[in-house]
Formats: structure tokens, sequence, C-alpha cells
């Protein structure tokens, strides 16, 4: 940079420093008062991403569990729909939860939703977030429901074989009115899926889903885009 040859008089800790060149300290502006700018400051919190309820997010041996988070069996869980963010000055992990803002679901749209439970021909899913409309959770009274013929193009003996509770599974809305779902297209299906032993993440393979922690061999409809964390 280049610097003029005129007295240049720099104010520091109230005294006057005269020079031909003053080096110019570089550092981090302050943010203003009241200006947030982005969601996290840069340098204290760092943002992991779009988080369902009992979502893995890290250890106890990694991090303290902070706001919206819960411990078991030493991991930490995602409490509520969020952003994970880790302040690192103090190891502790922590979800903001989005803004709730009304989002209108319509025919065609694809959802994000994880399985509340299994009946003999339906499976009830709590959809909380829809692609293409931002992070933010959906506001619904009731759950949409994946019917059985929905789950394949062939032949379903039992819906438990293809879907579990606590499933996170990407559909698309097929009927509105009903808040019907299908998962039948290859790119549809269970995103992520838990051990119903252990309740540890399930592996996908070749051969269906194992658990890395117990050996436990699951089956379900699953996602072309299993475990990438892609929606």
């Amino acid at each position: 940079m280049r610097i003029s040859r005129k007295r240049i008089t720099q104010q520091k800790s109230g005294k006057t420093v005269e020079g031909k060149r003053v080096k110019e300290r570089h550092g981090r502006p302050r943010s203003k008062e009241g200006e947030r700018g982005k969601d996290v400051v840069e340098g204290e919190l760092v943002d992991l991403g779009f988080v369902l309820p009992g979502e893995f997010v890290g250890t106890n041996e990694e991090f303290i569990s902070g706001e919206q988070t819960f411990e078991s069996g030493g991991n930490i869980y995602a409490a509520v729909t969020g952003n994970a963010k880790v302040e690192r000055s103090k190891r502790t992990i922590m979800v903001k939860p989005e803004v709730n803002i009304l989002n209108y679901i319509n025919e065609g749209d694809i959802v994000i939703g994880r399985v509340g439970s299994i009946k003999s021909m339906v499976a009830l899913v709590d959809v909380v977030h829809i692609k293409g409309r931002g992070e933010r959770e959906i506001v619904n009274l009731e759950p949409a429901a994946i019917h059985i013929s929905n789950i394949k193009d062939t032949y379903v003996r039992e819906i438990s074989e293809e879907l579990c509770p606590l499933d996170i599974v990407k559909a698309r809305v097929i009927d509105v009115t009903n808040m019907r779902l299908t998962i039948a297209d290859r790119e549809l299906g269970v995103m992520k899926a838990f051990c119903s032993v252990c309740r540890q993440p399930l592996k996908k393979n070749a051969t269906g889903l194992h658990c890395l922690s117990c050996g436990n061999k699951e089956s379900r409809k699953t996602s072309t885009e299993y475990g990438t964390g892609i929606i």
C-alpha cells in the first residue's frame, strides 16, 4: 500500500504519534450494536447444518449438551427442528430452532418427515420440512399417511418390513385433503433409520441395513440418497 509523504498522525491511547509512516493494524471489525449481519458470530459459533428432532449431533466426549439438545448413552441429540451450532470457546453444542412461518403443503411437494407410528395398513408421518421452502418447521395438526400401496411399485407384505418408527423419510404429497404421501419413487423413501435394538443409526450396504454397534440387520424401503444427508 502506497503511503503519502505527508505527516501522518495516529491517535493511540490518548497520545499522538508522528512520523512519515504509520503501520496500519488490521483486525476484525467490531459489530455495530444491534447489528447481527449473519446468524452466527464468526469465530464463536459454527453452523453444523439443519437437523430434525432426535438426530445425532455429537458425543459428550466432544461437546457439552446445550439448549434444545439432550443426552442418551453418551450421545447428544437434537430436541427440536433447527440448525445445530457449536460454541467453540465453551465446547457447547446447541440447536437454534427456526422461526415458524406458515407453509402451505401442495400436491406434488417433496417433504421430509419422521415416522411416528405404524398401523396395519398405513405409516403415520410428522412432516417437518418442505423441499425448496427453506429450513422452516411446518406446523401440522395432523400427521400425514403413507398407505401400504404407496410404499413400493411391487407387493408389500408388511409395512414394518419397509418402515419403522423414528425413520426419517423423503416423500411426495399425492393428496392434500387427506394428507397422503408416497415413497414409491427411487429417490424417495427412508433417508435415515435407527436400529430397533440399540437406537443407533443404521448403515447401508449391498445386503440391506446393519447396525455397527450391536450387529442387528434390518430392512427398509430406502431412498437412493440414504445416508447422504441430501434433502
